[in-house]
């Protein structure tokens, strides 16, 4: 989205200007808030799907553990980032003009680039060298670089299709996890005095 601000900070990373963060303290709260970011979604109608994600969907959990160990203060930090990504499409299934259309190839972008990300980390993990990762060209990769790259353990979750009109996007999607498995972070516990 044209209107959405990433930002870095030298302490605290990537991060996207003008969201707000709102302290949970249970499940039930974590629950409501990510309710009340889902009713913000952008959807549509396609020929595909009458409820199509027109965007993707980013929540972003962080838990904050604070301790006093031998009268010093610690904190330790963890970020979990729920990603929906809104699937691929292609113009001639989903029957999009205006406006859909202007958001599927957006879609189509940020996915493209995405998969090149992964890509790109998936060869720097088999011990390619001099490996440029391109998470400046997309928004979406931008704000996931801590989490694709970074200090992190990543999961991927895939929703395919076992019908063969969408054999297509599903063997496509098979392929992004395939890559995504192929990248070695190395994870450290965040903590600071």
């Amino acid at each position: 989205h044209e209107g959405l601000k990433v930002r870095e900070h030298q302490k605290y990373g990537v991060y996207v200007e003008g969201l707000g963060k709102h302290p949970v303290d249970s499940y039930e709260s974590i629950e409501a808030k990510t309710d009340e970011g889902n009713k913000n979604r952008t959807i549509g109608s396609t020929m595909m799907n009458a409820s199509s994600s027109r965007a993707h969907t980013i929540i972003q959990i962080e838990f904050k553990r604070v301790e006093m160990i031998n009268n010093k203060k610690t904190e330790k930090l963890s970020v979990i980032n729920l990603v929906d990504l809104a699937g691929s499409e292609k113009l001639a299934k989903t029957g999009a003009s205006g406006d859909r259309m202007k958001e599927g190839c957006a879609i189509n972008k940020s996915l493209s680039t995405l998969g090149l990300v992964i890509s790109k980390l998936a060869d720097k993990a088999m011990g390619k060298k001099n490996v440029i990762i391109p998470y400046r060209d997309s928004v979406l990769t931008r704000i996931l670089q801590n989490a694709l790259g970074g200090n992190s353990k990543t999961l991927m979750i895939c929703a395919i299709s076992p019908a063969t009109d969408n054999y297509d996007e599903t063997l496509s999607t098979l392929r992004y996890a395939d890559q995504a498995k192929k990248i070695k972070n190395h994870a450290v516990v965040n903590e600071s005095e």
